[in-house]
Formats: C-alpha cells, structure tokens, sequence
C-alpha cells in the first residue's frame, strides 16, 4: 500500500495556470491580532458612531436654532412695532399729518428722534393708505409714493401687527440696503380724526444670529452632554457584548475540536474492530481456503482445486479492498509508522480511484509531534477526499516541504476548481468541508490558504510553525 516519493521538486514546483492569489483561510497570527484589536476596534467604532452623530445633530440643531431664533426676532420686532406705535407715535399723531403739514411731522420727528437715537431700529415709516409715505427719519422718502402690497393693505381691513423677514429687492427699500437681512413690522395707527394709517419699522437680522447663538449653546450643551452620557453607558454594554460573541466563538471552535476528536476515536475503534475482527477472520478464511486448494490438487481433483484457488484469491481481493477502506476510515500506522507512511498510504487510496498521485516528501519523519501529525493527517485526507468526490481530477500531488522554522504542507490537483472568494464567504452553500478545514488549522495554530478558480484545478496550503 505504499510508494517511492518522487523527487521533492516534482512537487513543490508545480503550478496552475488562471488562478488568483492565495486566500489565507485561517491564521492563528491574524486572529491573535484580531483579538487584540477588537478592544481598540470597539472603542474605535463608538467613538466614530458618537463623532457621526454629534454632527448631524449639530448641524440640524443649527437648523432648528436659527429658525426658532428668527421666529423669536420676529415676535419681537412685531412687539417693538406695537409697543412704539402705541406708546410714541399715535399719541403726536395730528390730522394735518396727512398733508404733510411740517408742524405735525416736526411734532412727530421730535418724539421718535430720541428713542431712534439710542435703539438698534434701521428705519421708520409712516404711509397713507394709498401708498405716499408721509415720514420717515430717512428725509429723502417723505412725499415718495409706492405700491403697498396685499398683506400691508390688509392690515387697514383687518387691524393687527405683522412682522417678516424684509424683501430689501423693493423699490422703496433702496435706502435700507447696504445694512444686512432686516426684519420689517407694520400695523395700523390711527389720527385723532380716525384716519388710518400705516406704521412700519426695519429691525437689523443681527439679533436673529445673536439669539441663535445663545439657543445654540443651551441646546449643545445638554445634546452633547447626553450624548457623552449614553457612550459612556453603551461602551460597558457593548464591551460585555462583544466579550460574549468571542467566548461563544471560543466555545464553537472547542465544541468541534471535540466534535474532531471524537469523530477520530469513532474512526480508530471503527477500524480496530474491522481490523481485529472481519480483516482477520478473512485472512484465516483465506489460509484455509489455501489449504484446502493443496490437499484436493494431491487428491487430484483439479475442478475442486480451481474452486478453491479462486476462492482464495476473491478473500484476498476483499481483504485488500478492505485493508484501503481501513486507511481511509483511520490509519493505524499514525502512532506506528509515523506521518509519512500514512501520507503515503492516503496517495495509494486515491491511486486505487484511478488518480494519478505525486508524492514530494521527505527522507525522514518531520518530527512535528503527535497534535500536528494528526493535523496534517485530516488536512491532506480532507483535501484527498474532496478530490475523489468533487474535483473530476486525473492528477493530484502531494508536497511536504521542511525549513528552518516551519513545515509546508501542499496538495494539489488539476481538477475543476471553483471560486473560492465565494465559497469562503458562503460556506452553507455546498462548501461546509472548507469552514471545517480552517477551524481545524485555526485551532492548531497554523496557517492555511487556498488557490482556486473554476477550470484551474485547486491547491491547498497548510504551513506549521515550529514551537519554541
């Protein structure tokens, strides 16, 4: 059941034309790394959800403050507008005013000149109905006439205050432009003889960005404080989170180990009992059989010496077939014989398939220990089984390569193939056997990667490092 290994070259060289790079499937390095980093990842991604989130509630309480603001500075140039009108204006108000007699808008100016003097209001008019301001402390408006739009006529039908952000595009808003956004207020005031007329102030949009500020910081203090708050209550949780998923991981991966290992002991006591039993009763059949062949040709009876010689040779043929089905169950020769000669063994099951099998390997036993002996032993005979059942293969390969710090295990074929990105990243889907295979490596603490593509065969590469 064994074989002459070729030169280690004859392995070691071979290549496949068409395939992409190598794809490390499990690195005990990389998932060390890995858990190392996951504290640092953790924090990293909180703190950047935290950072993610504090800007877009910055941006949108700017949002929220600036209109709360502005509907606040509405309001209050609206009350300033009543508050000046009821207070100041329509009490010096004069009937004469309406032909802009100079006594009654002097009478006017004097009283508005010292609250204009000391307030942040931009502009002040006064309009009669039809349009025609009447005063203003901008000289150059008075007697100017202007079409007054339907929410400022509307004020004369239906008296209230209304105050907007100003529309400074307006021809008779030429004086006020070169001062910013302003917000504009008007309501009715009424002369001594019940005429009425049209009070209207401009306020500047500066106090809109002062109050927003002063929302702003209210608001961004609370937010960001909460915000701080719940990272500091979710970092535990998540912390407990994810110390669980890596203790399950931890426990899947032992779970199979021991899933492995019991399935190996199934497979020894399985194969100690063929061995022990059918294989050799077999083999004391065929002694007989044997026996019984020379006693009846020294009888002479050659018909019965045919009989009985075919029969023997039929125990024979079974016994082999069932010494290779032994291999492929367990190997005895793992604790015996050592790894080489069950890698060898491995090679002439597959021979017995019609596969041609190159075996690269050493002179003499690695030396890896009975963990790593066994490791490779499922590797290469999951990987050998796999190329009898799925590739198409007529060629396979088998490479053993010892160097100063590490052992190079590589198995090969020139069978179909497939995408192994795609079968790495969905396993259930017909591809469980390679999610088995990285676990095994992965909880031994070795490295293994794959090279595969539809139609360009498939390789295998398990890498051992010594242990110091």
């Amino acid at each position: 059941m064994t074989s002459d290994p070729p030169s280690v070259d004859d392995g070691a060289t071979r290549e496949l034309p068409g395939l992409a790079p190598w794809i490390v499937v499990s690195s005990e390095t990389e998932r060390t790394a890995e858990d190392a980093d996951q504290p640092r990842r953790l924090l990293f991604i909180v703190g950047t959800g935290a950072l993610v989130v504090l800007i877009v509630v910055s941006i949108l309480g700017v949002f929220a403050a600036r209109n709360l603001a502005e509907r606040q500075a509405v309001n209050d140039a609206a009350n300033t507008a009543d508050l000046l009108a009821e207070a100041v204006v329509q009490p010096h108000l004069q009937n004469s005013i309406v032909q802009s007699d100079p006594k009654a808008m002097s009478e006017l100016a004097d009283a508005l000149g010292d609250y204009l003097s000391t307030s942040s209001l931009v502009r002040v008019k006064l309009w009669a109905p039809d349009g025609t301001i009447l005063w203003s402390d901008e000289p150059r408006l008075i007697g100017e006439r202007f079409k007054l739009d339907q929410e400022e006529t509307e004020v004369f039908s239906k008296p209230r205050t209304k105050a907007e952000v100003s529309d400074l595009d307006q021809p008779e808003n030429r004086f006020e432009r070169g001062n910013g956004r302003l917000l504009e207020a008007y309501r009715p005031v009424w002369t001594p003889n019940g005429s009425p007329l049209l009070f209207e102030t401009y306020s500047p949009y500066t106090e809109v960005d002062k109050r927003a500020g002063q929302l702003w910081r209210g608001f961004a203090g609370v937010t960001v404080s909460s915000l701080l708050l719940f990272v500091a209550l979710m970092i535990p949780v998540l912390w407990r989170l994810n110390s669980r998923i890596r203790a399950a991981q931890r426990q899947r991966e032992a779970l199979l180990r021991r899933a492995v290992d019991a399935s190996a002991d199934e497979r020894r006591r399985i194969a100690a009992t063929l061995h022990d039993g059918v294989v050799q009763e077999l083999a004391g059949a065929s002694f007989s059989v044997s026996g019984a062949a020379d006693r009846a040709g020294g009888l002479g009876d050659e018909r019965l010496v045919t009989d009985l010689r075919g029969t023997a040779g039929t125990l024979r043929d079974s016994i082999g077939g069932l010494r290779t089905l032994l291999v492929d169950i367990y190997p005895e020769t793992l604790e015996t014989a050592g790894l080489l000669e069950v890698l060898r063994d491995l090679g002439a099951t597959l021979r017995s398939r019609e596969i041609e099998v190159d075996l690269a390997l050493p002179d003499s036993d690695p030396g890896l220990g009975a963990e790593a002996d066994r490791l490779v032993f499922r590797i290469v005979h999951e990987c050998f089984q796999n190329i009898r059942r799925h590739s198409s293969a007529t060629h396979a390969w088998l490479s053993v390569t010892q160097g100063t710090d590490e052992t190079v295990v590589e198995i090969g074929d020139d069978g179909v193939g497939f995408d192994a990105a795609a079968a790495l990243e969905r396993p259930a889907e017909g591809h469980f056997g390679l999610r088995v295979l990285a676990d095994l490596a992965n909880s031994a603490g070795a490295e293994l990667a794959v090279l595969s593509a539809p139609g360009a065969g498939c390789r295998w590469r398990l890498t051992i490092k010594e242990k110091a």
